[in-house]
């Protein structure tokens, strides 16, 4: 039986005020299926320290600002964001110099739960860093605020932040490309709701406007960053040179995500029309493709730029628990996908739909461990 919000359909101008992780602290909620994402940024910290110290010192009369596009709602963005906090205010003691005040932005779209990640904030202590390092309870030794909005426009006033950090968040696009929904285009998504596998039109639009977002991304932030301020980014990405094989990112939303939408058709739960109405924004761009953009922006100055292998997203205490596995596949992906899946079909189908990609993914565990790997572009960027 549909549920009553059946007839909701996600137009690309409702995704901005939609789109978030999944809120709260439920077993499908992004703060309890986050830790691969915080394992993959951990693994990254030396690539992250590195970008650090090319930013340049400023005055202790002045605050130094860190902002982190994408923080979602879980305590990774504290964790990294204090691990920023603590390497800046290292170089300053090294430099002899004296201490700024610390200021952090979090942000996301609007309809990230902040409430949760607020939640989770240590409260300000109003003690120096040096404190905070040797107290066992440590408190918050920066000041910290919450910025709505969308990072493909303007979120900060001109030359104000110091330090931009922005991990598995670029991939989202900030809307479905209109020719990817229109029947009369030769990039309609016919029978899927991804573009792993779809036809080469398709994937062409999904780069289109991908690269237009980060060309929109870079233009906001080249005014925004202090000069001499850095920026490190990391998003999925893929090895293939071909968009229709997104990796990991296939895998994810185009296997078995793919196939439980095609049982709810065939079952005549919902229709197919209404299937072809769904796609996923996301698009894990190859080396090229990220790098084509910001040479033609030309705002900066790329310091690092490489493919990094970050692991499975799948996080298991019994790899050899097959119904685990499953229920991790099905709530990883509805950590991510689930605010918009409920918006399209309801939540009682939205409940039908993750069962049969937990089913369908037990059935393929052994597969899943094995195969199951993201791969992330790392940059590392500085005003040109």
């Amino acid at each position: 039986m549909a549920s009553k919000r059946d007839n909701v359909v996600v137009s690309n101008m409702k995704l901005e005020k939609m789109l978030s992780m999944k809120g709260g602290k439920g077993e499908a909620s992004y703060v309890n299926n986050s830790q691969a994402q915080g394992q993959h940024a951990r693994s990254m910290l030396h690539l992250l320290r590195e970008t650090l110290d090319g930013v340049r010192l400023s005055s202790p009369d002045s605050s130094f600002v860190v902002a982190d596009l994408g923080c979602s709602c879980g305590s990774n963005t504290i964790y990294m964001v204090d691990a920023i906090m603590k390497h800046m205010n290292k170089r300053y003691e090294e430099a002899g110099e004296g201490l700024p005040e610390f200021s952090a932005f979090f942000s996301d779209l609007p309809s990230n739960d902040f409430n949760t990640l607020f939640q989770l904030l240590p409260p300000y202590g109003g003690v120096s860093m040096e404190e905070c390092l040797a107290s066992d309870s440590c408190r918050r030794s920066y000041f910290a605020a919450g910025v709505p909005g969308s990072f493909y426009r303007r979120l900060f006033p001109a030359k104000s932040v110091d330090v931009f950090y922005s991990a598995f968040s670029l991939h989202w696009l900030s809307q479905v490309p209109d020719v990817v929904l229109d029947k009369r285009s030769t990039a309609y998504n016919k029978g899927k709701i991804f573009i792993h596998g779809a036809n080469e039109s398709t994937a062409l639009a999904y780069k289109k406007q991908f690269q237009a977002d980060l060309a929109a991304f870079l233009g906001s932030r080249s005014r925004e960053m202090k000069r001499g301020g850095a920026m490190f980014l990391a998003c999925l990405g893929r090895t293939c040179p071909d968009p229709t094989d997104q990796g990991g990112a296939g895998l994810l939303f185009g296997s078995h995500f793919q196939d439980a939408w095609d049982d709810l058709v065939q079952e005549g739960l919902i229709s197919s029309e209404k299937r072809d109405k769904f796609n996923i924004p996301v698009y894990a761009p190859s080396l090229e493709d990220f790098k084509e953009v910001v040479e033609a922006d030309g705002s900066f100055n790329i310091n690092k730029l490489e493919v990094f292998k970050g692991g499975s997203p799948l996080v298991v205490n019994h790899p050899n628990d097959a119904a685990e596995i499953g229920r991790a596949l099905a709530t990883s992906c509805r950590s991510v996908s689930g605010v918009l899946v409920d918006a399209h079909i309801g939540d009682m189908l939205s409940d039908q739909l993750f069962s049969r990609v937990a089913s369908r993914a037990t059935s393929h565990a052994n597969e899943l461990l094995d195969q199951l790997q993201f791969f992330h572009i790392v940059a590392s960027l500085s005003l040109a």
